[in-house]
Parts: structure tokens; C-alpha cells; sequence
């Protein structure tokens, strides 16, 4: 049986790293040769034709661009298929004017590509098919200008109109509200935990749930509406001749309905929510980048609450984000300018009331601000990704700081460091913490990590996958917060966790609300039928650690003994405690 023939591409690109992965991926299934300038491609062109050419834009003295005529010149049938590190549309546009049939970004996914190619693959036989029949040369032509117009219009993933013309449609929208007195209304909506969701499964499920969240979109809008995709989990809503807000809240409360609806995606079932910004013509903006910069800002506020939300902008908005980007802007340098400091606070034993730990904590201090609130940089840190960095740098010095101490011949405490979500998403998480202990040379046993029970049931399988490796490297293991969160009381016996932390939230009315004393009874009790150790946090009056006492809390840390204090203030704390404890003991005498 005559072998069958192999399809022939040609790379070209000035990268040697960049033709062994293209020549790698493709040559089991393809005839592929590689070459690294326009004039090495144009002499091989010379002794042989391709199917497909795939050609690197900028390659020195003649560029991608110049170089497609010139191979239609011999082929005419050759399909080119452009990658570029270039992110505008305006490049892919003088591309396939030249007549480039695609376009592929760098740094590419090797998935598409391969589609890619197989497309290009594809277009090339329907090429040579057309050159057969040249009475339909004119129709062809003019469907295929009417391809690429699509193309730099729309999104190719969803068939939603891109930014470019839903900036143009918002153009026109203006024009007639002006004119006759209208209302706009512009909706920004993101997908919540959406990096998480393609991260976990990869690429292609990202991709088909991008495109159910267009589907159920066009289901709340009416046909005079335009929903665009602009760029990653981003869709943008314009809706038009709006009578009140009131007619708008109805139109984001349906999408959040429909968002919050489970996906089926690939057998799975994906559970997301969405944030959503929205902002008016003419009361948020009478121009069209004001009211998008305006909307975009009502969507960052509500992403910064947590998201699974709605916002309307407010012009006090604006001063919140001037304020949000100074902030974001000086601590991206405050690592390096040692503006960070740790504070340590004592957790103490219910009936002793003996210092028995502490918890390191975070400060800043801002050369001009003065202290910073953690629930200012905090946050903030978590979502531009700085928490990472920022993590590693407090269990160090905390760490640092502790064995310090143990050297000093000071009380062995166990200490424990906060992880954040960003942190436990780490894949190489305990790596950290094992090679910062070994740096430290501070004892396992005496590390407490807490994490906070949101973080982990956002991902559960994958969180108890992290723990157990901590675990396994003898530290203990703290659920904060506890309580706050939407996890089962039953699920616990699977996390690997040593201690539960009760929110102050349920502390603070413990001794005057029934309902928070009989949820703190319960918390206690099932941890310690877990065999777990229960600690309650944010305790400020006697009568509060009196119930605490009676409910059989184990140890405790608030402002009642003492807030989170520098290095130098614990070590008076741990002096008064032993001078307190010498005088006690010469009055038994």
C-alpha cells in the first residue's frame, strides 16, 4: 500500500527555540523544514512549494508582511498563517490584508495551534479546489473580505462583538440619546475564581464555559442590546433606551440568576459567579471613554469586596481608586524598602492564663502614611499577587525572630503564621516552608500555619492535597476564621488540621446572644470530639472569656490581654509573666 502523503509546512521565524517547538509539535504528522530569515525561506521556496508557510512577523531585513506576496508569486495556493508577539488587532489586520489566513499571539497555546494548522491545513485544499473553478473567483474574493471584517469586529471564540465595535455601538448609542433625551446603561461583568476553573481543568473547558456564560447573557437582553467579550473572562453589556435603574437592576439580578446556575462543561459541573460594574449615560460619564473608565472602576470595587455582587458607580468612587493605586503603587516597593514589620500577638490558656503562644502578624509602615491597616494592604495584596512575596517574607522573619528567642533562653512558644488563598495555591507551598525552616533552623513542632476555611473549600480536593504535604513536614495546621465561611461542621474529619480558630464575630456577642453562644457551644464541642484544639479569637471583656471558660474554650488572644504588639513588647509581656509568676510563687511559700 503506497504510503500516504504527508501534508508540507514551512516555519520560518528567527527564534531557534520557537521553530523546535513548532517542528517538534508538528513534524509526526507533517513534512515540516524550518528556516530562520526571509531569504533562507525564499531559496527553499525556490526549489519547493508548501502547503502552509507559518512565518514570525518581525525576521530582520524583510519582514513577514513583505515576504506573502512574494510567496504567492510562485504559490499562490500556499496558505500563510502569521504569529506574533504583537497583542493589537491592527497587526493581525495588515497581516491578512497581504493575505495571511490566520493569526497566532505570542506566547502561544500549543492546543490552538495545532487547530490552527489543521484549519490552515484545511483552507489550503479548499484553495486549490477554488483555482479549479475560476468563474467563482469574484464571489470567493468578496467572501473572503467579508471573513476578515468579521474578524476584526468579533470575538472568534464567542461570535460577540469585540471592544472595537462595541466602542463603535456605543458611539452611535450616544448619538441617538442625545438626541432624543436618553438613558445608556453599560455593564461590565467578570467571571469570579475563573483563572482558578481553567488553571484546575485547562484551557478548552475555559473556553467552552466563556462561551455558555455568552449564551446565557444573550438570554437576559433584549435584541436592541449588545453583549461584547473584551479580553479574558470580560463581557461588556450595552443597553439602551432605559427608563429608570430600577429596569436595569432587574436586567444584572436575571444575569446574576443565570451566572450562579450551574455549568455542565465536558461532564463537569462548574459552579462561578460574577461581578458586575455598571454606570449611566449622561450622569457617569457624557463621553464614551469616561463612562467605560467610570463603569470599569463600579466592577473593581465590587471584585475588591470579595465579587458575586453588583455595584453602580459613585463619584466617591474615583477618590477610593486614586487612593486604591497609590497605595498599590508604594507597596510594590515596600519589600524592598523594608517597610514591614512583624508584630506578634499571645494566645494564652483558658484557665491558666498563661502565655502558651502567639500568632505573627503583618504591619506597615508607611513613610508617610505612618501604620497602615491590615485590612487596607491586605487585600490588596492578595489580588495583585504581592501576598506571595509578601508570605514568605513574614514566615522568615517570624521564624527568624521566634528561634531568637529560643537561643536567648526565652519560653519555647509555639508560633503560628497566616497563609493566605494566593499563598495555599502554590503548588510548591510546603517546598517554602520546609526550605524556610531549614534556613530558620527552627523546629516544625513549633509552626502553626492558619489558612482560612474559605480558602480551602473554594478547591477542596486540591487544598487537602496541600495540606497533607505541610503536614507531612510536622507542622500544625490552623482553620481562621472559622465559622465565616459555607463549609459543613461534617466535613472537617477530612481536612488535616489540628486547631480551629472561632471568628470574633461570634465572640463579640457571645455573652449577651444566645444564638452565638449555642453556635460557639457547638463549635467546640464537635472539634473536640475531632480531637481538635479550639481557640478563640478577638476576646475584649471578662464576661466574654468567662462564657469561654464555661464552654470549655481552650486558649484564647484578644485585646483583653494584649493587641498585636512589636518584637521588643512581646518580650516585656513574656517578663511581666514571669515576675508575676515568681511572686505568686514566693506568697504559696
Amino acid at each position: 500500500m503506497a504510503e500516504k502523503h504527508k501534508e508540507s509546512i514551512l516555519i520560518i521565524d528567527d527564534e531557534a527555540m520557537v521553530r523546535n517547538v513548532l517542528c517538534q509539535l508538528l513534524c509526526d504528522k507533517y513534512f515540516c523544514i524550518a528556516a530562520e530569515t526571509a531569504e533562507d525561506a525564499l531559496a527553499i521556496l525556490e526549489e519547493k512549494t508548501f502547503d502552509l508557510i507559518i512565518s514570525d512577523i518581525d525576521l530582520g531585513r524583510t519582514n513577514g508582511i513583505e515576504l506573502i506576496p512574494k510567496v504567492f508569486e510562485s504559490s499562490p495556493d500556499t496558505v500563510v498563517v502569521m504569529i506574533s508577539g504583537k497583542q493589537t488587532i491592527e497587526s493581525a489586520i495588515d497581516a491578512m490584508r497581504v493575505g495571511a489566513f490566520d493569526y497566532i499571539k505570542k506566547p502561544f497555546d500549543l492546543d490552538y495551534v495545532e487547530i490552527a494548522v489543521r484549519r490552515a491545513l484545511d483552507h489550503h485544499y479548499l484553495l486549490t479546489a477554488k483555482r479549479r473553478y475560476e468563474n467563482h473567483l469574484e464571489e470567493l474574493v468578496k467572501q473572503r473580505t467579508d471573513e476578515l471584517h468579521y474578524l476584526a469586529y468579533h470575538d472568534a471564540l464567542t461570535d460577540l462583538p469585540n471592544r472595537i465595535l462595541f466602542e463603535d455601538r456605543l458611539f452611535q448609542a450616544f448619538v441617538q440619546a442625545r438626541q432624543n433625551r436618553q438613558k445608556i446603561a453599560v455593564l461590565f461583568l467578570s467571571l469570579d475564581r475563573f483563572k482558578i476553573i481553567s488553571d484546575t481543568l485547562g484551557h478548552i473547558p475555559g473556553f467552552k464555559l466563556l462561551q455558555e456564560v455568552a449564551e446565557r447573557l444573550k438570554r437576559c437582553v433584549g435584541e436592541n442590546s449588545t453583549i461584547a467579550r473584551f479580553e479574558g473572562d470580560e463581557f461588556a453589556l450595552l443597553l439602551t433606551q432605559i427608563k429608570n435603574a430600577k429596569e436595569v437592576v432587574e436586567i444584572v439580578e436575571k444575569i446574576v440568576e443565570e451566572i450562579n446556575f450551574p455549568f455542565s462543561i465536558d461532564r463537569n459541573k462548574l459552579f462561578t459567579t460574577a461581578s458586575i460594574g455598571v454606570g449611566f449615560f449622561p450622569e457617569d460619564g457624557d463621553d464614551i471613554q469616561t463612562l467605560l473608565k467610570n463603569t470599569g472602576v463600579a466592577l473593581s470595587r465590587v471584585k475588591a469586596q470579595g465579587g458575586n455582587s453588583y455595584q453602580f458607580f459613585t463619584p466617591e468612587m474615583n477618590l477610593s481608586v486614586l487612593k486604591r493605586l497609590s497605595l498599590e503603587n508604594d507597596l510594590r516597593y515596600a519589600l524592598e524598602r523594608n517597610e514591614f514589620e512583624v508584630y506578634f500577638q499571645p494566645k494564652l490558656d483558658i484557665h491558666t492564663r498563661q502565655i502558651v503562644g502567639m500568632e505573627a502578624l503583618v504591619r506597615w509602615n508607611h513613610p508617610k502614611s505612618g501604620i497602615v491597616s491590615p485590612h487596607d494592604f491586605i487585600p490588596l495584596a492578595e489580588e495583585t499577587g504581592l501576598i506571595v512575596p509578601l508570605g514568605e517574607w513574614v514566615l522568615r522573619n517570624a521564624c527568624l525572630q521566634n528561634k531568637k528567642w529560643q537561643n536567648d533562653g526565652l519560653k519555647f512558644l509555639p508560633m503560628s503564621v497566616n497563609v493566605s488563598p494566593r499563598q495555599l495555591e502554590t503548588p510548591n507551598l510546603s517546598e517554602i516552608v520546609a526550605e524556610i525552616l531549614a534556613e530558620t533552623k527552627m523546629d516544625a513542632s513549633y509552626l502553626e500555619l492558619e489558612v482560612t476555611e474559605s480558602s480551602i473549600m473554594s478547591d477542596p480536593e486540591c487544598a487537602v492535597k496541600m495540606l497533607n504535604d505541610l503536614k507531612k513536614i510536622g507542622i500544625r495546621i490552623s482553620i481562621d476564621d472559622f465559622g465565616t465561611g459555607y463549609s459543613s461542621l461534617s466535613y472537617l474529619k477530612h481536612l488535616p488540621i489540628d486547631v480551629l480558630k472561632i471568628d470574633r464575630a461570634f465572640v463579640q456577642d457571645l455573652a449577651s446572644n444566645a444564638d452565638d453562644a449555642a453556635l460557639v457551644m457547638t463549635i467546640i464541642t464537635l472539634a473536640h470530639h475531632l480531637r481538635l484544639k479550639v481557640v478563640a479569637e478577638g476576646v475584649e471583656t471578662e464576661d466574654q472569656l468567662r462564657y469561654l471558660h464555661l464552654l470549655k474554650c481552650d486558649e484564647w488572644q484578644g485585646f483583653l490581654y494584649s493587641k498585636p504588639v512589636s518584637a521588643d513588647r512581646f518580650i516585656k509581656l513574656l517578663a511581666d509573666e514571669n515576675q508575676i509568676a515568681a511572686q505568686d510563687l514566693m506568697k504559696d511559700q
